[in-house]
């Protein structure tokens, strides 16, 4: 059996136009408990799908190790880190908080 973070990486895959919905989904609920984590962890299942973590941190333009420590669980990464993660994986903030009309 597959585990949830398998299946929605696998999910993200192949369906690339599901990222900004999940993202979104997960930018909507930052301001609940634990809303960050699953931010970070959203973002780091949409990583998994476009490459991993070597492919989008080279993207980004960050080291590998950055990419791996802003992402953790126990991570606190800079806006401008989330910035060029996001923008490396062909996602811009704007998506986020604006719905398609």
């Amino acid at each position: 059996m597959k585990s949830h973070d398998t299946a929605v990486v696998e999910m993200l895959r192949n369906d690339p136009d599901m990222a900004i919905e999940y993202l979104r989904a997960a930018f909507d609920e930052m301001d609940e408990e634990g809303g960050e984590a699953a931010f970070l962890m959203a973002l780091r299942h949409l990583v998994q799908a476009q490459g991993g973590m070597t492919e989008v941190a080279k993207r980004a333009k960050i080291s590998r190790e950055s990419l791996y420590r802003a992402l953790s669980p126990e991570g606190n990464p800079k806006l401008r880190t989330i910035t060029a993660v996001m923008k490396a994986t062909g996602i811009h903030f704007h998506q986020l908080t604006h719905t398609a009309a």
